[in-house]
């Protein structure tokens, strides 16, 4: 099986790169310049994705985005053999169940509060109050999170999944932004949990290629 990944570093690419290192999926990379060459604007490149955004993984030439939609199929094609996704049934419910969550919840809600806080955008664009409603729902979530946690070491069941690199992965960008972890004592010994597997690093060291 051929697959090409199409990403730019330190984005919502790096559940996928993170999911392939785990995973030990052969792959090329392909970066995309989301800023100064704006590749994603490129006709070639709309042709894979029509939203013009990243990832993207072109499998046997059919291009899949949506990092939600490359969790659940990597699991599928990959991960249950390797004891990374569930066997079809209830299991595999309640990991895409997460997954699933994770970007149309605690991503909108991360998003809400860092649009209108980040000096990556203008002054002008930022509304305080919207912040704050952002930022008072993401902390809402992580507090369904955390009691989720509670005397579990892994999202389903006793294993690690796909499922809980996925969620880490954008819960562990919010760490990174500046975010506090410290009340939600389960997420923080979840993720750190995580981010000790052998493929954190591996990952972390290649996002940066």
């Amino acid at each position: 099986m051929s697959i090409t990944f199409y990403y730019h570093p330190f984005s919502t690419a790096a559940v996928t790169l993170w999911e392939l290192t785990e995973l030990g999926v052969p792959h090329e990379k392909v970066k995309v310049d989301l800023s100064e060459k704006r590749d994603q604007d490129r006709p070639e490149f709309r042709k894979l994705n029509p939203n013009g955004k990243v990832p993207v993984l072109v499998v046997d030439g059919t291009p899949i985005f949506e990092s939600a939609a490359i969790t659940m199929f990597l699991g599928e094609q990959y991960g249950v053999a390797k004891g990374l996704w569930p066997e079809a049934g209830v299991r595999r419910g309640l990991a895409m169940q997460w997954v699933v969550w994770t970007n149309v919840s605690i991503a909108e809600a991360f998003a809400q509060w860092w649009r209108n806080t980040s000096d990556r955008l203008p002054a002008e664009q930022r509304n305080a109050a919207t912040a704050a409603a952002g930022k008072k729902e993401f902390d809402r979530l992580l507090g369904i999170l955390d009691a989720h946690l509670a005397g579990k070491q892994w999202l389903v069941g006793e294993q690690f999944t796909l499922a809980d690199l996925h969620l880490a992965s954008f819960v562990g960008y919010f760490k990174m932004c500046g975010g506090d972890l410290a009340p939600h004592a389960n997420i923080a010994g979840w993720i750190g949990r995580a981010e000790a597997r052998p493929s954190h690093a591996a990952f972390m060291a290649a996002a940066k290629a």
